[in-house]
Protein backbone atom coordinates (compact mmCIF):
# COMPACT_ATOMS: atom_id res chain seq x y z
CA UNK A 1 0.00 0.00 0.00
CA UNK A 2 0.82 3.34 -0.72
CA UNK A 3 1.12 4.04 3.00
CA UNK A 4 -0.46 3.49 6.69
CA UNK A 5 -3.66 4.90 7.74
CA UNK A 6 -1.60 6.87 10.77
CA UNK A 7 -1.01 9.37 8.51
CA UNK A 8 -4.69 9.70 7.75
CA UNK A 9 -5.63 10.65 11.61
CA UNK A 10 -4.83 13.87 11.23
CA UNK A 11 -6.16 14.55 8.19
CA UNK A 12 -9.29 13.14 6.25
CA UNK A 13 -8.26 11.47 2.43
CA UNK A 14 -8.74 13.11 -0.55
CA UNK A 15 -11.95 11.15 -0.56
CA UNK A 16 -13.27 12.16 2.27
CA UNK A 17 -12.32 15.33 2.18
CA UNK A 18 -13.84 16.01 -1.45
CA UNK A 19 -17.10 13.87 -0.70
CA UNK A 20 -16.83 15.95 2.50
CA UNK A 21 -17.44 13.73 4.83
CA UNK A 22 -15.94 11.99 7.93
CA UNK A 23 -13.20 9.69 7.45
CA UNK A 24 -13.18 6.85 9.82
CA UNK A 25 -10.53 4.17 10.80
CA UNK A 26 -12.52 1.76 8.24
CA UNK A 27 -12.52 4.03 5.15
CA UNK A 28 -11.83 1.93 2.27
CA UNK A 29 -10.54 4.82 0.16
CA UNK A 30 -7.70 6.30 2.69
CA UNK A 31 -4.98 3.71 1.96
CA UNK A 32 -5.71 4.36 -1.65
CA UNK A 33 -6.23 8.29 -1.97
CA UNK A 34 -4.05 10.23 0.79
CA UNK A 35 -4.76 13.79 1.13
CA UNK A 36 -2.27 15.11 -0.99
CA UNK A 37 -3.61 13.52 -4.39
CA UNK A 38 -6.79 15.26 -3.91
CA UNK A 39 -6.97 15.85 -7.90
CA UNK A 40 -6.66 11.70 -8.39
CA UNK A 41 -9.90 10.78 -6.43
CA UNK A 42 -11.75 13.88 -8.19
CA UNK A 43 -10.68 12.71 -11.34
CA UNK A 44 -11.93 9.12 -10.88
CA UNK A 45 -14.88 9.80 -8.91
CA UNK A 46 -15.67 12.36 -12.04
CA UNK A 47 -15.64 9.47 -14.74
CA UNK A 48 -16.80 6.59 -12.36
CA UNK A 49 -18.18 8.13 -9.43
CA UNK A 50 -17.33 7.23 -5.59
CA UNK A 51 -19.88 4.73 -5.01
CA UNK A 52 -18.80 2.45 -7.99
CA UNK A 53 -15.34 2.89 -7.01
CA UNK A 54 -16.38 1.32 -3.43
CA UNK A 55 -18.02 -1.15 -5.22
CA UNK A 56 -15.00 -2.12 -7.08
CA UNK A 57 -12.28 -2.26 -3.79
CA UNK A 58 -14.74 -3.87 -2.11
CA UNK A 59 -14.85 -6.54 -4.71
CA UNK A 60 -11.24 -6.82 -5.05
CA UNK A 61 -8.86 -8.80 -2.90
CA UNK A 62 -6.73 -6.76 -0.63
CA UNK A 63 -3.60 -7.05 -2.71
CA UNK A 64 -4.93 -6.54 -5.60
CA UNK A 65 -6.50 -2.81 -4.77
CA UNK A 66 -3.85 -0.95 -5.22
CA UNK A 67 -3.42 -1.75 -8.80
CA UNK A 68 -6.94 -1.38 -8.86
CA UNK A 69 -7.00 2.16 -8.16
CA UNK A 70 -3.93 2.82 -10.16
CA UNK A 71 -6.20 1.56 -13.18
CA UNK A 72 -9.10 3.50 -12.46
CA UNK A 73 -6.93 6.59 -12.35
CA UNK A 74 -4.93 5.90 -15.15
CA UNK A 75 -7.93 5.62 -17.27
CA UNK A 76 -9.89 8.26 -15.31
CA UNK A 77 -6.94 10.50 -16.75
CA UNK A 78 -7.06 9.42 -20.19
CA UNK A 79 -10.94 9.35 -20.06
CA UNK A 80 -10.87 13.06 -19.39
CA UNK A 81 -7.97 13.99 -22.37
CA UNK A 82 -10.07 11.98 -24.70
CA UNK A 83 -13.60 11.07 -23.79
CA UNK A 84 -14.55 8.46 -26.15
CA UNK A 85 -11.08 6.55 -26.27
CA UNK A 86 -9.61 7.23 -23.15
CA UNK A 87 -6.72 4.97 -23.09
CA UNK A 88 -7.49 2.44 -25.91
CA UNK A 89 -7.38 6.00 -27.63
CA UNK A 90 -3.63 6.40 -26.66
CA UNK A 91 -2.95 2.86 -27.22
CA UNK A 92 -3.68 3.26 -30.57
CA UNK A 93 -1.90 6.14 -31.29
CA UNK A 94 1.26 4.28 -30.10
CA UNK A 95 0.28 1.30 -32.20
CA UNK A 96 0.20 3.56 -35.67
CA UNK A 97 3.84 5.24 -34.11
CA UNK A 98 5.19 1.55 -33.91
CA UNK A 99 3.88 0.50 -37.37
CA UNK A 100 5.02 3.57 -38.93
CA UNK A 101 8.44 3.24 -37.35
CA UNK A 102 8.72 -0.23 -38.59
CA UNK A 103 7.79 0.52 -42.06
CA UNK A 104 10.62 3.60 -41.92
CA UNK A 105 12.65 0.58 -40.73
CA UNK A 106 12.23 -1.72 -43.51
CA UNK A 107 12.67 1.77 -45.91
CA UNK A 108 16.17 2.09 -44.81
CA UNK A 109 16.88 -1.52 -44.38
CA UNK A 110 16.08 -2.44 -48.09
CA UNK A 111 17.99 1.15 -48.94
CA UNK A 112 21.04 -0.24 -47.39
CA UNK A 113 21.03 -3.25 -49.09
CA UNK A 114 21.01 -1.46 -52.52
CA UNK A 115 23.76 0.47 -51.06
CA UNK A 116 25.71 -2.15 -50.48
CA UNK A 117 25.15 -3.75 -53.55
CA UNK A 118 25.96 -0.80 -55.77
CA UNK A 119 29.29 -1.68 -53.97
CA UNK A 120 29.43 -4.70 -55.19
CA UNK A 121 29.34 -6.80 -51.99
CA UNK A 122 31.66 -5.08 -50.43
CA UNK A 123 31.00 -2.91 -47.15
CA UNK A 124 33.31 -0.06 -45.38
CA UNK A 125 33.93 -0.53 -41.94
CA UNK A 126 33.60 2.01 -39.39
CA UNK A 127 37.20 2.75 -39.41
CA UNK A 128 37.17 2.70 -42.95
CA UNK A 129 39.09 -0.44 -44.41
CA UNK A 130 37.59 -2.27 -46.80
CA UNK A 131 35.63 -5.92 -45.95
CA UNK A 132 34.45 -8.13 -49.00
Amino acid sequence: MSSSYSNYTNSPCAACKFLRRKCTSDCVFAPYFPPEEPKKFANVHRIFGASNVSKILQEVEPHQREDAVNSLAYEAEARLRDPVYGCVGAISVLQRQVLGLQSELEETNADIMRYASCLGGETTSVYGARRG
